[in-house]
């Protein structure tokens, strides 16, 4: 007899562990996925901080430009979330494993984590550039070796869409720490 009781608690070994990559037929090598989902996982867990980092900030932004900058932030933010889904979906077209937990992702990332207080603007938006610099250093590199190992959809992915997305948000938020002369009438 079936039941529509859910079936709760199950628990069950892991079918496929992290760091592991299965046969698909993509015409890619064992070993150009492998190194490709290794280093698209590493972008993937810089750019899930990367994306909580804006989101603090946007919660946080104080003085005469918070409506600009929390508006900003908030849009820079869900830029960065497409990219994580983006960039998750290519480690499993890949045959791989995508870093999807927060404390996994907190092992892996380069990105300095930020005082849990609030800090003043130019230093956020410092942290922020700071950060996005770390993963267009990363994704650069990574674009670079994969295309070397016949990658070019990883390639084109790191490039189409991490870098130029990350080369933007550091444009308009870099334009926030000049200081310019007010004026004088």
């Amino acid at each position: 007899m079936t039941s529509s009781q859910p079936h709760l608690h199950q628990k069950s070994p892991e079918i496929q562990q992290f760091g592991t990559v299965t046969q698909l037929p993509i015409a890619l090598s064992h070993d150009a996925r492998m190194y490709a989902c290794q280093r698209l996982n590493r972008v993937l867990a810089d750019t899930q901080f990367l994306y909580a980092l804006y989101k603090k900030h946007h919660w946080v932004m104080r003085g005469p430009t918070f409506y600009q900058l929390h508006l900003l932030l908030d849009k820079h933010a869900e830029e960065q979330q497409t990219l994580v889904d983006v960039i998750a979906e290519r480690v499993q077209t890949l045959g791989g494993v995508a870093v999807g937990d927060p404390r996994h992702a907190a092992e892996i990332t380069e990105v300095p984590r930020p005082p849990d207080g609030v800090e003043n603007v130019p230093t956020m938006v410092s942290r922020l550039l700071e950060a996005h610099e770390i993963i267009l250093a990363d994704a650069h590199d990574a674009a670079a070796r994969v295309v070397a190992l016949g990658d070019d959809g990883t390639q084109d992915l790191l490039v189409s869409q991490v870098i130029r997305t990350g080369e933007s948000q550091v444009w308009f938020l870099a334009e926030h720490l000049v200081v310019t002369p007010l004026a004088q009438g």
